[in-house]
């Protein structure tokens, strides 16, 4: 069950949230609360808690805690999301398929309700009870204005590379080198070669056999887009929701949303692109 839950005080989110917290805890479920110190001292002692402002820094990140947390035991979750962006408005919609199967409560507290409440939470709890929400969207079919809007065209200088399989090796050289040259911190250097690795190796096994690399830097991050010419995302939901332990594919655009700052994937006639963002520092 995820419930979006309004409330305009602290005695109405105590109203609201603190009969689940007792039930869930006298169920021996765990119980963790994400929000203000304010409002977490509010709540029994014997609830775990985190500082929203720390939990909620990068949605695919914390889509994978809440998944972890959730994974294989009876819990109830209750949290304060940012909502000001389509990333964390994706975040809460695809949360909806991270659980799905998982013996979880999440109630997501909402001081200000903003419109898309009503499109990522099946449920509201109001004072009355749980009112369905006639207006849910499903993560699958879910379409924000980003989902539709071209891709930026890129800033300053553009370095290309093809590569096929045996070239794999030297495009993470290049893609190291070029991020060390733009000032970029040796660990963000890591992750970006590796989430560049693990797409290119994706265009390779189950694309077109081959592609192109585009990478530039704006003084801010680096960008790298690998072109695949014959490649296409089957999964509506690519790379948000951990693969199974024994799945053999999937992992690619999951690693990269993990250590990347932004992932955007674009299909078009026939040709994937897939664009990873990376902070200088």
């Amino acid at each position: 069950m995820h419930m979006a839950v309004p409330y305009s005080s602290d005695e109405g989110f105590l109203h609201l949230v603190g009969p689940h917290v007792e039930r869930a805890l006298g169920e021996g479920r765990h119980v963790l609360a994400i929000t203000a110190p304010a409002r977490l001292d509010l709540l029994d002692g014997r609830v775990e808690r985190r500082v929203a402002a720390r939990w909620y820094e990068h949605p695919p990140r914390t889509l994978a805690a809440t998944h972890e947390y959730a994974d294989g035991r009876r819990t109830l979750i209750v949290g304060e999301p940012p909502w000001q962006s389509e990333a964390w408005i994706r975040f809460e919609s695809v949360l909806n398929a991270a659980l799905r199967g998982q013996a979880c409560t999440a109630l997501c507290l909402y001081a200000a309700p903003p419109e898309h409440m009503w499109l990522t939470h099946p449920a509201q709890l109001a004072p009355d009870g749980v009112r369905p929400s006639e207006r849910y969207v499903e993560p699958h079919d879910l379409i924000l204005d980003s989902d539709r809007a071209p891709l930026a065209d890129p800033v300053g200088e553009v370095r290309a590379a093809a590569f096929t399989a045996p070239e794999l090796a030297r495009l993470r050289q290049l893609v190291a080198d070029y991020a060390r040259s733009a000032g970029m911190e040796r660990n963000l250097i890591s992750s970006l070669v590796l989430s560049v690795s693990e797409v290119a190796a994706n265009s390779v096994e189950h694309g077109a056999g081959h592609g192109t690399l585009k990478v530039w830097t704006n003084g801010r991050e680096v960008v790298c887009e690998i072109i695949d010419p014959g490649g296409s995302l089957a999964d509506p939901l690519p790379g948000y929701i951990p693969p199974e332990p024994e799945s053999q594919r999937g992992y690619g655009l999951w690693i990269s949303r993990q250590l990347c700052d932004l992932v955007e994937t674009r299909t078009d006639a026939g040709v994937l692109r897939v664009r990873l963002h990376q902070r200088l520092r």
